[in-house]
């Protein structure tokens, strides 16, 4: 290695923007996303285990309940870019009132929820699913809308720790609500130690108790007096109208991006829940070890979304370009090996939904599953460039071209083209994963053509310093003419 290659690899190593850097704030949230995926991986590994039409049930029904929520989500979440901004221009007494606009979204969403409710039969009659699978979405769904308000409020209370760096309590309390989730999963599940077998209901009712207990402990974090009196997480409750505006002005179209993301998904496993238990099981577990792979580089992407928020809080664009690049490079060669592994040795992330499920009903659910992880490989690849460059972008605050492109390619490029070839020309199952490895595709250079314009190094979600004109001097510089 030559003296300037070692530099080069010392500079993007050590240094503001470079690999340390991003390691040190997206380490705590790989783990914790890392966590999430875990649990998420262990809850339907048991369902599989319980019965097929309990894990043919629970990604159609999760997923139409997080896709409802993920419109509050990404609004209040968006708190995070608040808070990293914020805490760049060293505006600190802003964070907690900017922490409270989310909570008041979360509360907001959680009512929604609620009603949602008593509308559960109705939908998923419309859906067309098996009887003993529609029973168990609808038994899943409702009690996941009991967690609304938990879900939704802790992920904006979570923007007070990212947005400053500060990590690491995000990724414990995360851990601890993953050991509850998956502690009561078993009891609820399998009725054990006394408690009565619930099946789906128990899933469902232990992901809520966790919710809860995650909420819990961010309040209690954030009552600390010291960050009460320098961010002003408590004294800063107030409801305020521009401040709350902006939130909805920048956050909204993340909202309504997640939202739409994962609606284009939720259509796209209902329409393949068309196709019968077997097509719809697969497809979930597929879709279940991606979460694996997918999932810890959600938190390397939150934490490039918070170095650039900082960044640009400070006026420096062009370290917050390091950092992106510093990310995808990291993000890339991680997704790269889970893709190799995919193809390669596919029994190691099948072999656990097959240990206690029953040989007869699950052999062609695996065989079919070992197919679909080839789709997984490809878009894998390609989604570092989705999840690093909208993150980046986001950051900086340009939600809105992120919803438009999500819209756009969504529509046309995943749900309609999966319906048309399922539902009317009869093409099966392959039809279906084709599109949605393009729609990934799509995203990704959408993304990336978006951050090399350069459009979002211009943009910040916070106020604009207002100029202050010292007494005694001119309002407008002295200008020396030349003779």
């Amino acid at each position: 290695m030559t003296e300037r290659a070692r530099k080069n690899l010392l500079g993007r190593w050590e240094g503001e923007g470079g690999y340390r850097e991003v390691l040190r704030v997206a380490i705590p949230l790989v783990l914790s996303t890392s966590a999430w995926s875990v649990q998420h991986f262990v809850d339907r590994m048991f369902l599989v285990w319980y019965s097929p039409e309990a894990i043919a049930a629970a990604m159609p029904a999760g997923i139409l309940n997080f896709t409802i929520m993920s419109f509050f989500i990404g609004t209040a979440s968006y708190v995070s870019t608040f808070v990293a901004q914020y805490y760049g221009a060293e505006k600190y007494s802003r964070i907690g009132p900017a922490l409270w606009q989310g909570i008041y979204v979360s509360l907001l969403g959680g009512i929604v929820m609620f009603c949602l409710i008593p509308l559960a039969p109705a939908v998923f009659s419309l859906v067309g699913h098996e009887q003993m699978v529609r029973e168990n979405e609808v038994v899943y769904f409702q009690y996941l809308c009991l967690g609304g308000i938990p879900v939704i409020a802790s992920s904006a209370l979570a923007g007070f720790f990212s947005g400053r760096g500060r990590t690491w309590p995000v990724m414990w309390v995360n851990f601890f609500a993953t050991a509850v989730n998956l502690f009561l999963d078993y009891i609820f599940i399998f009725g054990r130690w006394g408690v009565p077998e619930m099946g789906m209901r128990g899933a469902a009712l232990a992901t809520v108790i966790s919710a809860f207990f995650s909420l819990a402990v961010y309040i209690v974090l954030l009552a600390d007096k010291d960050y009460n009196r320098i961010f002003h997480t408590i004294k800063g409750w107030r409801p305020e109208k521009d401040l709350f505006a902006r939130l909805v002005r920048f956050g909204l179209p993340s909202g309504i991006q997640f939202f739409l993301d994962m609606a284009g998904f939720s259509a796209f496993i209902l329409i393949l829940g068309r196709l019968g238990t077997v097509s719809l099981a697969a497809t979930n577990i597929a879709f279940n070890i991606n979460t694996l792979a997918f999932m810890p580089m959600i938190g390397l992407g939150i934490a490039i979304s918070v170095l650039v928020g900082q960044y640009l809080g400070k006026d420096n664009p062009d370290l917050a370009q390091k950092s992106v690049y510093s990310g995808f490079v990291m993000t890339s060669v991680y997704m790269c090996a889970f893709a190799v592994l995919y193809v390669v040795v596919p029994d190691l992330f099948v072999a656990p939904f097959a240990a206690q499920a029953d040989p007869e009903e699950f052999a062609e659910i695996y065989s079919l599953t070992v197919v679909l992880l080839r789709f997984v490989a490809l878009y894998s690849v390609f989604d570092a460039m989705n999840i690093i460059f909208s993150s980046a972008i986001k950051g900086a605050g340009d939600t809105r071209f992120v919803m438009y492109v999500i819209v756009i390619i969504s529509v046309f490029v995943l749900v309609v083209p999966t319906y048309v070839t399922i539902m009317l020309l009869d093409f099966g199952l392959m039809a279906g994963w084709t599109f949605a490895t393009i729609y990934v595709i799509a995203l990704s250079f959408a993304f990336f053509l978006r951050f090399l314009g350069g459009k979002w190094k211009t943009m910040r979600v916070i106020e604009e310093p207002v100029p202050i004109i010292c007494a005694g001097l001119p309002e407008c510089p002295a200008v020396d003419l030349e003779p």
